[in-house]
């Protein structure tokens, strides 16, 4: 049984923001009271933080190189298994199957691993429990008929990552998927047919765009069977060559909607029937990885197709004449993308002042003045406040901004957001804490409430990417395997694949401002980069925020034609700690995209010749 305490700094006299020189002590180590767990630096003298009590450590919340103050978390222990230790002189009874409902105290907040996480680590919110022992009881197995050490509930990118990973770490693995392939919906209903739409758009604007350079084509005729087969085709490798993945790993794939019978099976309804008998399975781990689904606004007449959610418009039907789109985050503005490349007068109505609320605005700038020119309509500030069927096609009633009282189009998309399956997979009945929206709490080795079930990806929480959920996907397998594995990213990276493309990392202009916290950068336009001129692209622009007085690099941001493939350079640089003139001193290729980044970092140091920047005056 736990009982989690989390340690603090405690009073140092005169100090505050001290340095943490060395971490004494690892996760698994037992503690005595009075131990020395992390050394501190101060301009003055280093000093020792010891421990208030005796205890096992489950969580380091400090590295070496942070800074903390009176108050700040360092880790958190299991003062109870201490105890435990102590008492444990004659043998325990046999565990039976009871969950144990036994709480600890809570402890304060500790910080969050990457700025992103909008999920609190569960050590912080909730106290851990052990549902069950850690393995499957013979009467389980017995019930269930087959039995893994591992049991993965969803494929999608974090979930066969993780699946394959623990098979390559010798674990029996079974990976249960509610398509007919693996892949998820980032594979067969999101990301990767996406981007196959969208760059057929891009190549038909490019071809359009060249008549002003001399070279002309002729309006391009769309067979969309044949679109429609070409990103079909593209799913199909993909998650064809995952089928082979798994094969090769010997990762056993069940097909259907898995939920949680007890705290260690799980029922899988393979035939999507409610009459006959769900397939069994028992495990000693399971990592959740349900994904989520798109929300949806009450009142709309979803039973009419033209009503299409990211999923329903990938389906690519047709190529409506007019189509709304309600929500300009990425996925409205994606989707917005690929049906004005195909053909169709499109309309953005966003319910905020601007298009993909949380951006900077200097990074959404130039995305908008070209959609502006690209789309029939975008309506800010403005929502949707009714919607009928009729012959003509859907009706939408408007509120606000500049929208019409009521307007007719041939499709509408819903693209408002995407909200967490949590709920849908009844994990109650394995013990799993999950909240009224739900997400799962989960700390820095992606457990649960539960020691060992594990949970990922969108489920999680907040940012809603594939690449955070890959990541997370081996932390969850790796401890599953007996590893000691940590989730610590400084950040993780976002990227809208619309037209300019727009990527950022790290901190933004607008949470600095938010928070207040201070900041200065460094700007390059693409206007003066040689790569982006031949591209007849100038509208870019390349940023990077950096700490005023230690110069490090806190954050960046670009936008333009493949900027998503420029931000993991910047990703890096925050991961190692780098400042300005690392980014700066690094020779990058000319001419190039990338080497917009190195010159934001000389803008910002006063060093770069591309372009003349006043310098301030003094006094």
């Amino acid at each position: 049984m736990s009982e989690l305490e989390t340690v603090q700094v405690p009073d140092i006299g005169d100090v505050a923001d001290v340095e943490v020189i060395e971490v004494l002590v690892s996760v698994g180590d037992s503690v005595a009271k009075e131990d020395s767990l992390v050394t501190v630096e101060s301009d003055k003298a280093s000093m020792e933080i010891p421990s208030p009590v005796a205890g096992v450590i489950t969580s380091l919340l400090v590295k070496t190189g942070d800074r903390v103050s009176e108050g700040s978390d360092i880790l958190v222990m299991d003062v109870q298994a201490q105890a435990d230790t102590v008492d444990d002189a004659e043998p325990s009874a046999p565990a039976d199957n009871t969950e144990s409902a036994d709480k600890a105290s809570e402890p304060e907040p500790a910080p969050a691993a990457a700025t992103q996480a909008a999920v609190a680590d569960s050590t912080s919110s909730s106290a851990r429990t052990t549902a069950s022992p850690g393995t499957a009881s013979e009467a389980d197995k017995q019930a269930a008929g087959e039995h893994y050490d591992l049991v993965v509930l969803g494929a999608g990118p974090g979930g066969y990552t993780s699946a394959f990973r623990a098979a390559d770490l010798g674990l029996n693995v079974l990976l249960v998927e509610r398509y007919p392939n693996l892949g998820g919906v980032c594979l067969n209903v999101g990301c990767i047919p996406s981007k196959a739409l969208l760059h057929t758009a891009a190549v038909i604007q490019e071809t359009k765009e060249m008549a002003a350079h001399g070279v002309s084509f002729g309006e391009p005729s769309i067979d969309i069977d044949k679109l429609r087969g070409f990103k079909e085709e593209v799913i199909g490798k993909l998650t064809g060559g995952l089928a082979g993945l798994a094969k090769q790993r010997k990762v056993t794939v069940a097909h259907g909607n898995a939920r949680f019978q007890s705290s260690h099976v799980v029922a899988i309804d393979t035939d999507g029937s409610d009459t006959s008998a769900p397939r069994l399975a028992s495990f000693d781990n399971a990592v959740i990885a349900a994904g989520s689904k798109s929300i949806r606004i009450p009142g709309f007449p979803y039973e009419d197709k033209r009503l299409m959610d990211s999923t329903g418009a990938l389906e690519l039907a047709d190529i409506p004449k007019r189509l709304l789109v309600i929500g300009g985050g990425i996925i409205g503005l994606e989707m917005g993308c690929v049906y004005a490349g195909l053909g169709s007068q499109v309309t953005v109505v966003e319910l905020s002042d601007g298009l993909m609320p949380g951006c900077d605005r200097d990074l959404v700038r130039p995305l908008e003045k070209r959609l502006r020119k690209e789309f029939e309509n975008i309506f800010l500030g403005s929502k949707v406040t009714g919607m009928s069927s009729g012959d003509a096609g859907l009706t939408v009633e408007f509120d606000g901004g500049k929208a019409p009282a009521s307007d007719t189009f041939d499709r509408v998309l819903l693209a408002v957001g995407r909200s967490p399956n949590g709920l849908e997979i009844a994990a109650d009945k394995a013990g799993v804490n999950v909240d009224d929206r739900g997400f799962i709490n989960v700390d820095s080795q992606q457990r649960t409430n539960v020691d060992h079930i594990y949970a990922i990806g969108d489920i999680v929480g907040q940012p809603m990417l594939a690449h955070k959920a890959t990541h997370e996907g081996k932390i969850a397998a790796q401890n599953a395997a007996g590893q000691k594995s940590y989730f610590d990213a400084r950040t993780i990276p976002s990227v809208a694949y619309t037209d300019p493309e727009v990527a950022w990392m790290g901190l933004t202009e607008t949470a600095a401002k938010e928070s207040g916290v201070a900041y200065e950068k460094g700007s390059f336009p693409w206007a003066a980069s040689g790569r982006s001129l031949s591209m007849d692209r100038s509208e870019g622009l390349t940023k990077v925020l950096y700490d005023p007085d230690t110069k490090q690099v806190l954050g960046a941001g670009m936008v333009g034609p493949n900027a998503g493939e420029l931000v993991a350079e910047a990703v890096l640089a925050l991961e190692m700690g780098s400042d300005l003139e690392d980014l700066a001193l690094t020779v990058h290729p000319h001419p190039t995209l990338s080497e917009t980044l190195n010159f934001a970092a000389e803008v910002a140091e006063g060093t770069c010749t591309d372009i003349y920047v006043p310098k301030a005056k003094k006094g």
